[in-house]
């Protein structure tokens, strides 16, 4: 499990939708709602390079 109270540099290659600021994070980031984006890591797994793709490609 994610601690947000550690320091150090974030993961930004993996999405982990067990975390709501995280859900939060990414959906903001790919301008759609949390919804959408926990549907595109169950289809692509959560390579945030994977979800972008299949975002992208809808």
């Amino acid at each position: 499990m994610d601690n947000r109270n550690k320091t150090g540099a974030p993961d930004n290659s993996l999405i982990n939708t067990s975390e709501n600021y995280e859900v939060e994070y990414w959906a903001n980031k790919f301008g759609v709602r949390p919804e959408r984006l926990k549907t595109a890591v169950r289809a692509v797994g959560n390579s945030a390079a994977a979800v972008a793709k299949y975002l992208s490609n809808k």
